[in-house]
């Protein structure tokens, strides 16, 4: 189980730095040009997938609802006005956080059980919260893909089986 987390989370990373990859290679502006999307630029949605990684790392190691949400808090902060390639190092530690815990779990069906003041308690397996983590940043990868296309410019392919083929991980 601990190979197919590590090997989900893998595309996760994969899939994010083709994106920053593809964002540096088009006109500097177009990351933080406002338009009228899901989300009010490129860079905020970039911000809301790496402030929810880390959040969701937060629950997976166990810690408080009041200490994500500091976290969280702070982590969008230290956001605001940093430049594409600040904001892809972030992404970079926070990759290296995830590994690092990853590693050294030994129990991918470990009940965590999270509890939130408005949505209640939520008992759930470690490997389903690294799926759901994984979830999140395709489905926000695919926003970025629709904004770049408002703005008259093409996105990158991210599918799963576009880093199978990339990576050759397909065993």
């Amino acid at each position: 189980m601990k190979d197919k987390a590590l090997k989900l989370y893998n595309y996760h990373v994969w899939a994010n730095k083709k994106v920053f990859q593809h964002l540096k290679e088009l006109p500097g502006d177009l990351v933080t040009k406002e338009i009228q999307s899901v989300f009010p630029s490129i860079f905020e949605a970039l911000t809301h997938v790496y402030v929810a990684d880390n959040v969701w790392l937060g629950v997976m190691a166990e810690e408080s609802f009041d200490e994500i949400r500091m976290k969280a808090d702070q982590l969008t902060e230290e956001a605001k006005g940093k430049s594409i390639e600040e904001l892809e190092q972030l992404f970079e530690e926070c990759s290296e956080r995830y590994r690092s815990f990853l590693e050294s779990q030994d129990d991918f069906d470990r009940i965590i059980s999270p509890e939130h003041p408005r949505f209640g308690k939520l008992d759930t397996k470690l490997f389903e919260l690294i799926q759901h983590v994984v979830n999140h940043g395709t489905y926000h990868r695919g926003n970025i893909a629709a904004m770049l296309r408002q703005m008259g410019h093409p996105g990158i392919p991210t599918d799963y089986i576009f880093y199978l083929m990339a990576t050759n991980a397909n065993v």
